[in-house]
Parts: structure tokens; sequence; C-alpha cells
């Protein structure tokens, strides 16, 4: 992850001029979806030795660890198509990129989708 934490002192005086650019994505410009996939099992305590599978929704590379204890996409415009998709498999644990969703539509319905068909689904956006 990027070093997205700042004090006041740290910005130049007009917060759009350099700065606002920095606020854009806190995942380092040089990782891959393999290096967030195994930063997130870490955080959640599944070990790296586990099975993993990736596979294509609409479209989109989704990774699958251990069957269904953690879906992850991390790949960019994810649709609704994409959310609903992998909230009806019913994962433990969801993880995807917060830049990665594909409009504010998506936003919106994105807790509800998983609500409607996994309610008890984790969802972590990184």
């Amino acid at each position: 992850m990027a070093d997205v934490y700042y004090t006041p002192a740290e910005y130049k005086d007009n917060l759009f001029e350099g700065n606002l650019d920095t606020l854009e994505d806190n995942i380092k410009k040089d990782r891959t979806e393999e290096d967030l996939l195994f930063q997130v099992m870490l955080s959640l305590g599944i070990p790296l030795s586990s099975s993993i599978e990736c596979e294509e929704i609409a479209g989109k590379k989704v990774w699958s660890v251990n069957k269904k204890t953690l879906i992850a996409c991390f790949d960019s415009d994810i649709s609704e198509e994409v959310i609903t998709a992998i909230a009806k498999r019913k994962p433990k644990h969801f993880a995807m990129r917060d830049s990665s969703i594909h409009s504010d539509q998506v936003v919106d319905n994105f807790d509800q989708l998983f609500a409607y068909y996994s309610p008890h689904t984790r969802r972590r956006i990184i």
C-alpha cells in the first residue's frame, strides 16, 4: 500500500497544486494483482499455501482462494454484473480495489447486491 497518511505540514499551500493526484489511488503503482491478493490473504489470516484459482467473469479476472474462502477482483471498471456473479457464490470474504468500481451506480448498489445474495460475506475495499 502506498503511504497515504500525511500531516498538514506535508501539504503544499494549495491542495490542488501538486497534491491532488497523490490521493487518486492508495496502491503503489508497481504492485501486481498477485501482490494485492497475497496482501489480502495475509491480512485475513489465509495461508499462502491455499489453493488459488483464476477465472474470468464478464471479462474481468477473478481470484478464488480455497474454493470460496476469499474471492477477489482487482481489475478496473468492475460492473454490477461482476459484483452480482461474485455475490451469488456466497464467499466468506470478498476484496477489490477502491478504484476498480465502474460507476457511481455500482457503488450505490454494491452493498445491496451483497446484502441480497450473500449477507454474511465480509467485504474489503482496498
